[in-house]
């Protein structure tokens, strides 16, 4: 239910934010919620430093976090999950290859990487979504190869070689099919961590500009005024957990309802 107001908040954002998440109203800055403009129109959730409406950022920033959730999810899975069949089917130096590229991503710090990355870049959506996924590729790697090594030596590929079938057909048509359940639930979780790897970024001034709105951005908009005004920090910190709570209730669920071995 979370994930499903998440995504229609994000997607009908422009019918549903009262006003321009851009557009700054000084003379209602910090204004709780429930407070009214001259107009005597509501702030819903309230004002943030620059008089900006919090739930039109809100709105708008789940857009930025959802998208790149999983635009990098699906750039990462996508590199990940073809190495890590090319690596399992074939084995031998292309296997050792991928593996050892592998160890050294993980041997890194994620975030330290990404901020390493993103300082000589400069920030920007895009980058940050590439950034995310060429980085994120590793695990889903090491998860597709680890249940490409099962599956091979099953009797269905061994029929379909015998049968005839090439190596691309083998692969997409027998294997691939057959190792998507882990990969999936491995997915839910990385919508979930590149969350929060986005809005870390976005607090350091490193992920999205600061004129887009995002939740990260709002988070760092607010720090300088935790005495003055909760609701500028405490709303997208809230829209941050709830949302990757979420999607690591439904990564429990799918895996749960995935693996024959957890519902018996």
């Amino acid at each position: 239910m979370i994930l499903a107001v998440v995504c229609v908040a994000a997607a009908a954002a422009p019918l549903l934010a009262p006003r321009g998440p851009a557009d700054a109203h000084l003379i209602d800055r910090l204004k709780p919620p429930g407070s009214r403009d001259a107009s005597g129109r509501v702030y819903y959730l309230g004002t943030d430093p620059l008089g900006r409406d919090e739930l039109s950022r809100l709105l708008f920033g789940a857009r930025i976090s959802l998208l790149v959730g999983l635009s990098a999810v699906v750039i990462g899975g996508a590199l990940g999950v073809g190495l890590g069949l090319y690596a399992g089917y074939h084995g031998g130096w292309a296997d050792d290859v991928v593996m050892r590229l592998g160890d050294i991503q993980l041997a890194f710090p994620s975030i330290l990487l990404y901020i390493a990355v993103l300082a000589v870049l400069g920030p920007g959506l895009v980058k940050v979504i590439v950034i995310l996924g060429v980085t994120g590729w590793a695990t889903f790697g090491r998860v597709a190869r680890a249940q490409v090594l099962g599956v091979r030596e099953l009797e269905f590929v061994s029929a379909a070689q015998a049968a005839g079938c090439g190596t691309a057909r083998t692969i997409t048509r027998h294997i691939l099919p057959n190792i998507l359940a882990p990969v999936i639930v491995l997915a839910s979780f990385g919508v979930a961590a590149n969350i929060i790897a986005e809005s870390s970024l976005s607090f350091l001034g490193l992920g999205v500009p600061p004129a887009v709105s995002s939740w990260g951005t709002m988070l760092s908009d607010a720090q300088q005024y935790l005495r003055d005004a909760w609701w500028p920090a405490a709303l997208p910190g809230l829209a941050i957990t709830l949302t990757v709570l979420a999607f690591n209730a439904v990564g429990d669920w799918l895996r749960d309802y995935l693996d024959p071995h957890l519902r018996e």
